[in-house]
Formats: C-alpha cells, structure tokens, sequence
C-alpha cells in the first residue's frame, strides 16, 4: 500500500501545471490600459472632425445641386411674395417697414430652418448604406465628432444661404443691418440651426428608414412656417394662432432678425413683440432659444448615445 502511495504521489507531482500557469488568466481589461476620456479641445479631436467635415464639403462639390437648389428656393419665394404682396398698404406689417423688409427675416429663418431639419437626411443614408459601422469601428478619439461635423457643415450651408438672402433683399429694397444687427443675426441663426440639427440627427438613428424621415420633413415644414410670424404679423393672426405662433421657435429667431432690419440700433430689452401671454424681448428670444435647444438635446441624448454606440 506505501508503496502505490507513493506512486501516486510522485505521479500527482510530475503532471501538475507549475504554479505560473494556474493562475487566472488576466482578460483584456486587465491587460489593456485604461484610455483617458477624451478631451474636446484636442488637436486629434479638431482633426477628427475637420476630416468628418471635409467629407460632407466633398459630397457637396461632387453634387454642387443641392447647394444651388438650396440658394435658388429662398430667392425665388423672396420675389414671388414680395411682389405678391408688394401692394399692401404701407405700415400694414410695421411703421416705415416694407414688406421685402418684412418677409426677409421670415425666409431667412425658413431657409436655415429647412436645412437643419434636413440635416439628418446623410446621416440616414449613412446607417443604411453601412457607411457609418465604418466610420463607427475606426479608432475615434469621440464619437461626438460625427454630429459636430453635421452641425458645422449645415452652419456654414446655412449662412452661404443667408448672405445671398440679405444680398438680394437688399437690392429689392429692404437694406442692410447694422454691424451688430448682422452679429444679432448670426447669433440667432446659430442656435436655430444647432437646435434643429440636433433633433434631426436624434430622428435619423430614431427612424427605421429614410422614407419615414422625409415624411417626417413634410409633414411639419410648412405647418411650422405658416404657424409662425414669417409671413404675416402676429396681429393679423386669430387668438389662437397668435398662442401657437407666439410659442413657434421659428417666431423666435424671426422677429429678433425683423427687429434688427427694422432698427439702426437695438437692445437686449427691446420688445420684439407682444405675444397674448406677455412681451416678447431680444434677451428672452435668446434664451428661450438656447432653452429649446437644451431641452431637445436632453431628450435625444440618448438615441445618439445608443446610434453611436
């Protein structure tokens, strides 16, 4: 009996791993360092994002069109509602204001409207052709870069659009801001247009598909336009309209862009318009637009978190 023992002893000894490779094999986690959150202001991430953007400015000079079309369709409803309505009586839409004047800021607004409502539209195409699974498995240093380079190329779309708008108004009649009417403008212009670029890249990770996203475009377009002050003050509007346009985000980078053209000099005071609920100032047209914009990045913050991912 010693002697099977010891047999098997020696046995037991001779077979077993050494001590180095029993231990817990370390995982990935363990044997990857930890990468550091990334940082925003980088010099990567600003490449990262000047390359996402050189892409979309690439598709567009490979199909210049839709730049075209998009100048063209504001300009066209520019002179066909202005000499549509080139005879109304004059202080009918605001003392010593045309209604060139008028319609200018309202088919600004519209024009940078329409575009960040569509800005999800590549996007889309993106996720369905399985353009962005590539873009999504390169080493980005964020993922964010994908919608800051959206919402750069639609900004500058947007204001391309916007100086050809003010020139031609002004050749029409309307004038031309003051300096800091222009810089009024572009402020308000940008935090319509970020607002709505954002809910438009929240609808195409949201969508099934692009059919459903441009029925989603016509169907609140227009009814978004006509429901605000673009095209006729808000006086003229029965009470109830006047709630609705009152509480329209176009209405409120509209009449801050209408008060500067209307104005030489303005203030952050300065009533823009008396809604049935209160008056209406710069100051508060700005905040409640930054307010929208925080409330609608709330809200699809985690689609985009879950489209990126």
């Amino acid at each position: 009996m010693d002697c099977v023992a010891n047999l098997r002893k020696n046995y037991m000894t001779q077979t077993s791993l050494p001590p180095l490779l029993t231990q817990e094999p370390q995982t990935d986690r363990q044997l990857t360092p930890k990468s550091p959150q990334p940082n925003f202001w980088s010099a990567d991430f600003r490449q990262e994002v000047a390359a996402l953007t050189t892409r979309l400015f690439i598709q567009l000079r490979r199909r210049p069109t839709t730049l075209i079309a998009g100048v063209l369709q504001p300009l066209m409803w520019l002179l066909l509602f202005g000499a549509l309505f080139s005879g109304l009586p004059e202080g009918l839409v605001g003392d010593g204001q045309t209604y060139v004047q008028f319609l200018a800021a309202g088919i600004i607004v519209f024009t940078a409207f329409s575009s960040a409502l569509n800005s999800g539209l590549p996007m889309l195409f993106d996720r369905e052709f399985g353009f962005l699974n590539r873009i999504l498995v390169a080493p980005l240093v964020s993922r964010f870069s994908i919608i800051a380079a959206s919402a750069i190329f639609i900004v500058t779309l947007s204001f391309v659009q916007t100086v050809a708008i003010v020139v031609v108004s002004g050749l029409m009649g309307a004038g031309l801001p003051s300096l800091s009417g222009l810089t009024v403008m572009a402020l308000i212009l940008t935090l319509l247009i970020i607002d709505f670029t954002m809910l438009s890249l929240g609808l195409a990770f949201a969508m099934p598909g692009h059919q459903e996203m441009l029925a989603f475009i016509f169907l609140v377009n227009l009814p978004l336009m006509f429901s605000s002050t673009a095209l006729a003050p808000l006086a003229f509007m029965p009470t109830w309209l006047q709630w609705i346009a009152s509480l329209n985000p176009l209405s409120w980078a509209i009449e801050p862009i209408r008060y500067v053209y209307s104005h030489s000099t303005w203030a952050w005071d300065s009533i823009i318009f008396t809604a049935p609920w209160g008056n209406m100032t710069m100051f508060k047209a700005a905040i409640a637009l930054l307010s929208f914009g925080i409330l609608v990045g709330v809200l699809i913050r985690g689609t985009l978190r879950r489209g990126v991912a």
